[in-house]
C-alpha cells in the first residue's frame, strides 16, 4: 500500500502556520512532545511513547564467536522492524529506505561511540563472547522515529541484565538467575538522538517534528549527543549546510535537551530497581492495570486561527465580544435578550426598557412586581430585585431612586439618573 500523498493546500497550512511559530498540536517550533517510559517484567524489555509515536524494545543474547578483527569484543547488532502496525504503507518483512536510515544512524550513536563497553561482553578470548541483538518493534508512527527509537535502545541496554558464566576447563557454563545475579551492562555513557526539521530554506528549524511536518519540510538535521554534551553523531543534509549559525544554535538545545532525557531515563531505571527491590508488582500488564499505557491516548489541542473572520468580528477582538448573540465562554443553551445573556433559551424577562426623549436622561423601568417593594440602595441592587443586569457607569450610581405611580393596574419605576 503506498503512503497517501500530502495536498498542496495541506503543506502550505503547516508551512504557514510554523511560519507564525504555531503547530497542528499546539506546540511551538522548539517545544518537544512528552516522553513515558514502561518497563516490562523482563530485563531489557520496556515501551517508550514519545506523543503518540510508541516503540517497543526487547535485547537478547546468546554466545557466539567473535569477529576475527576484534577477538576480546563482544557484537553488538541493532535491527529496527517498520510493519502495518505502525502505517498501512509499511511492509511486513520488508526494509525501507527509513528504516536502512534508522538502522545506521542508531549503529553510529551507540556502536561507533562505544557507548556500550564490548570488552566486559567476552567469556574466552578469540572463542566465545556474547553476542547483543537490540529489537525494535514500531507500535505506532507518529513522527520522529529517530528519537524515540534511540531513547528505547538507550532504556533497554541499560535495563538489560545477562546472565553471569563460569568457565572450568574450556567448559562454559551458563548460570540462572537462582544461582547467581544476572550482572549489569556496563555503558561508558548515555546517548540519544535530537532531530529537528528545516524550513524556510534554512531559516526555521523545528523540533520534534510530526509526520506532516516530516513530509513538508526540506530537510531533517539528527543530533547524536550524550548527558556530557559530547557530539557522537551528527547527520545533515539539504539546506540545513548551508546555514553554519542556525546549526550551532540548535545544537547547543539539542545538547541541553538530551541531559534532560536522559535524567528522565535514569530516574525510570531506578524507579523500577526500587519496585523489584521492594516486591511490587512490574510489567505492562500492570502498566495496563495502572492505565500508564494507553492506545493513542495523547490530547489534541486546538489550533488558534488567526485573521479569521466570523459575521464580521475577527479572532483579535476582545474575548468577550458576542458573536451571534453568545460569547466564546457561553455554553450552547444560553440566549440573548435585548443585549442580556440568561441561561435558560425559554426565559422571557418581565421587565422592559421605556425609552425617554432625547432631552431628557431619565430611564424608565417597566416591571411587574409589587408596587409595594420597597427600592433602597444602590442602582445595582435595584436591578437585582427586578432581575435586570446592566452596565451602567459608577459615577451615576450615587443618584437618587424615584418611585411614581402612574395607574392602578400596574406600577411604574423611573430611576433618575
Amino acid at each position: 500500500m503506498k503512503e497517501t500523498p500530502l495536498s498542496l493546500c495541506e503543506k502550505n497550512f503547516v508551512i504557514q502556520a510554523i511560519k507564525q511559530n504555531q503547530r497542528l498540536d499546539g506546540r511551538l517550533n522548539d517545544e518537544f512532545r512528552s516522553l513515558k517510559i514502561n518497563y516490562g517484567s523482563d530485563w531489557g524489555s520496556v515501551i517508550v511513547a514519545l506523543g503518540e509515536t510508541k516503540v517497543l524494545a526487547q535485547v537478547s543474547s546468546e554466545l557466539g564467536e567473535p569477529k576475527a578483527t576484534r577477538p576480546n569484543e563482544g557484537i553488538l547488532h541493532i535491527n529496527v522492524e517498520l510493519g502495518p502496525m505502525a502505517a498501512p504503507h509499511f511492509e511486513a518483512g520488508r526494509n525501507c529506505e527509513l528504516t536502512v536510515q534508522i538502522n545506521r544512524t542508531l549503529e553510529r550513536t551507540f556502536k561507533d561511540s562505544r557507548a556500550i563497553d564490548l570488552e566486559s561482553l567476552c567469556v574466552i578470548s578469540e572463542e566465545r563472547v556474547w553476542m547483543l541483538r537490540v529489537d525494535l518493534n514500531v507500535l505506532n508512527h507518529e513522527g520522529n522515529l529517530i528519537d524515540c527509537c534511540s531513547v528505547a535502545t538507550l532504556c533497554a541496554l541499560a535495563h538489560f541484565r545477562r546472565p553471569d558464566v563460569s568457565v572450568i576447563e574450556d567448559e562454559i557454563r551458563i548460570h540462572t538467575s537462582a544461582e547467581k545475579e544476572p550482572l549489569k551492562m556496563v555503558m561508558h555513557h548515555y546517548p540519544v538522538c535530537v532531530s529537528y526539521v528545516i524550513f524556510d530554506a534554512g531559516r526555521i528549524a523545528v523540533a520534534d517534528p510530526t509526520v506532516a511536518e516530516e513530509r513538508t519540510s526540506d530537510t531533517q538535521m539528527i543530533f547524536g549527543i550524550n548527558s556530557f554534551e559530547e557530539l557522537c553523531c551528527l547527520n545533515l543534509g539539504g539546506s540545513s549546510l548551508t546555514s553554519p549559525t542556525l546549526l550551532l544554535q540548535y545544537s547547543k538545545k539539542a545538547a541541553k535537551h538530551a541531559k534532560n532525557v536522559v535524567n528522565q531515563v535514569k530516574k525510570s531505571l531506578e524507579n523500577d530497581s526500587e519496585a523489584r527491590e521492594a516486591g511490587k508488582k512490574v510489567g505492562f500488564a500492570e502498566c495496563l492495570r495502572q492505565n500508564t499505557i494507553l492506545s493513542l491516548g495523547e490530547e489534541r489541542l486546538v489550533l488558534k486561527l488567526r485573521n479569521f473572520t466570523f459575521n464580521g468580528i475577527t479572532e483579535d477582538d476582545e474575548p468577550n465580544k458576542k458573536i451571534g448573540g453568545i460569547t466564546e465562554d457561553d455554553e450552547p443553551n444560553k440566549k440573548i435578550v435585548q443585549g442580556k445573556l440568561y441561561s435558560n433559551p425559554h426565559y422571557k424577562p418581565d421587565t422592559k426598557w421605556i425609552p425617554e426623549a432625547a432631552s431628557d436622561n431619565s430611564i424608565s423601568l417597566e416591571s411587574d412586581t409589587d408596587g409595594s417593594e420597597n427600592l433602597q440602595g444602590t442602582v445595582k441592587e435595584c436591578l437585582k430585585l427586578s432581575d435586570v443586569q446592566a452596565d451602567f457607569p459608577i459615577s451615576k450610581q450615587k443618584h437618587a431612586i424615584k418611585q411614581i405611580t402612574n395607574s392602578d393596574s400596574e406600577e411604574e419605576e423611573k430611576v433618575i439618573l
